[in-house]
């Protein structure tokens, strides 16, 4: 998909009473969502197993324990937000439990907003990024306890 046809997506919504969209081409998936301010696109990245996901680098054995840490990553570039809005919380604070699907951040990467959902039920141990800061593609944003 290009950028002029997600261009001419957010258009329409924009000029739509819509409140939600999906779009599906091969394996991308786009989701839009009318807010107060400007709509929110949740581009999904193809499904890879683990993707978002990978295990902790090694660690000394005190600091493991029996339920290893993990991280979520950025799937992609872009800017790191904790939450929808300035003036609204976090989506996640350290020491919440996460359920699957559940929004953790927004990464914003060339004007569009992305979602980024936890892949399975965890708690969230340490948020490694501040907001607004920018990422790149597999850096670790939380560190997580799988639940």
């Amino acid at each position: 998909m290009d950028l002029e046809k997600i261009a001419g997506l957010v258009k329409i919504i924009e000029d739509s009473s819509l409140k939600e969209f999906t779009y599906k081409e091969g394996d991308m998936k786009i989701t839009m969502s009318k807010r107060e301010h400007p709509p929110i696109v949740t581009a999904g990245i193809p499904a890879v197993p683990g993707a978002g996901m990978s295990p902790a680098a090694p660690a000394a054995a005190e600091d493991i324990g029996e339920e290893e840490s993990q991280f979520i990553t950025s799937p992609i570039v872009g800017t790191f937000y904790s939450a929808a809005a300035p003036d609204v919380p976090a989506f996640v604070r350290v020491g919440d439990r996460v359920k699957e699907g559940q929004t953790v951040c927004i990464l914003e990467a060339m004007k569009l907003m992305n979602e980024i959902q936890c892949e399975y039920d965890c708690e969230i141990e340490a948020v490694l990024v501040s907001n607004e800061q920018k990422v790149e593609y597999g850096q670790p944003l939380f560190r997580v306890k799988r639940i």
